[in-house]
């Protein structure tokens, strides 16, 4: 089997060189702010680069909301064994989050309001740290559910993780998905399109299949900390967990590599609609889970469309638990999760605080 994610922390700068070359890095991320909106349509060095954008179906305009997060949080919603969630309640807690972002009564119609009934769809799941710490299937079941309800073909609708052991992790399996609905792991390959060189990284990856044969993406993600980056949450989810060669997109504590990769077309063209899992927060070891007396009940969820904006929230709650759990702060430790602020300056999204709305809701 492949090996899991480094998640060791190499990438720390040990002399001028290494500052000297990120500063390279970002002075390339902020020359890049300027180019065409998936930072993608051409490379200044060769021929035109791929064109990996997803166009919804005729007629249908998704729906953005940028900076507006909506948080659900209802207390004894974790099951006894305080690892998982209760169906009714992450259900009830997904229902609600949605109504209050769309504006619509059910699950379906608010659905509708990102994903088309002719999407071909992919919903991207996270369990590398394992069972204890992966994206629940009392969450993502009701959406694929939802998805189905609201007209979309289960044949069209597909669950993706990067390993067999990651997607063991969230209990999802071909038993209890609604019949139809693939799952897919990729294991670091399964990629059709050409190598791309990622601007601002010197690095070339390609994504898997499963994504760029989508024409839309659900992020499903999660509250963690991370050894390498300091946060991990919806837009690793989807820039590491869905490239080749993710170890190779960890140096200079992935900024701007993440922010590089979730601005390429076949992402940022995909990804419709993003949920946070955060019915248990990861403050410390991460991301695989090495330190548990770190892990936390929240009994919570977020959603919105901006996976910048939802990221800055979560980055936020790691930081209140560090603080409780009397641990340095992310930048003490010399890591914090700088590809943010990149992000924001590429347009993918709000991380400017004062800027973004978070709406709260308890029930």
């Amino acid at each position: 089997m492949a090996a899991r994610e480094n998640d060791q922390d190499s990438a720390t700068p040990k002399d001028e060189s290494d500052r000297s070359t990120r500063r390279s890095f970002l002075e390339g991320a902020s020359a890049l702010a300027v180019a065409a909106g998936t930072l993608a349509a051409a490379s200044p060095a060769g021929p035109p680069i791929e064109n990996l954008t997803a166009t919804p179906p005729a007629g249908f305009q998704p729906m953005s909301a940028p900076g507006l997060v909506v948080k659900v949080n209802k207390a004894g919603s974790l099951q006894p064994n305080k690892l998982y969630p209760k169906p009714d309640d992450a259900k009830a807690m997904l229902v609600k989050g949605l109504q209050e972002l769309t504006g619509k009564a059910d699950l379906p119609t608010a659905l509708s309001q990102f994903i088309h009934k002719d999407d071909r769809v992919v919903v991207k799941v996270n369990g590398i740290a394992l069972r204890n710490m992966a994206t629940n299937k009392e969450l993502v079941l009701p959406i694929l559910q939802g998805l189905i309800d609201m007209g979309v073909k289960a044949e069209e609708i597909t669950v993706l993780e990067q390993y067999g052991s990651f997607f063991a992790a969230t209990r999802i399996d071909a038993s209890n998905v609604p019949k139809g609905v693939k799952i897919a792991i990729h294991g670091n390959g399964n990629a059709t399109m050409e190598y791309r060189m990622i601007p601002g990284t010197g690095v070339q990856t390609k994504f898997c299949r499963y994504l760029t044969e989508a024409t839309a993406a659900i992020n499903v993600a999660l509250v963690k900390d991370h050894s390498i980056c300091g946060y991990t949450g919806l837009m690793k989810n989807m820039t590491h967990g869905c490239s080749i060669n993710p170890h190779d997109f960890h140096v200079h504590r992935a900024s701007p590599q993440i922010a590089m990769m979730y601005a390429q077309d076949a992402i940022r063209s995909r990804v419709r609609l993003n949920i946070t899992d955060a019915f248990k927060v990861m403050a410390h070891g991460g991301p695989l889970d090495k330190k548990p007396e770190y892990r936390f009940p929240y009994e919570a969820i977020f959603v919105g469309t901006d996976a910048v904006a939802m990221d800055t929230i979560g980055a936020e709650i790691v930081e209140e638990f560090r603080k409780k759990s009397r641990l340095m702060t992310l930048t003490q430790e010399g890591r914090p999760p700088a590809y943010l602020r990149t992000a924001a300056d590429l347009g993918l999204g709000i991380h400017d605080r004062e800027k973004i709305t978070l709406k709260e809701f308890t029930i």
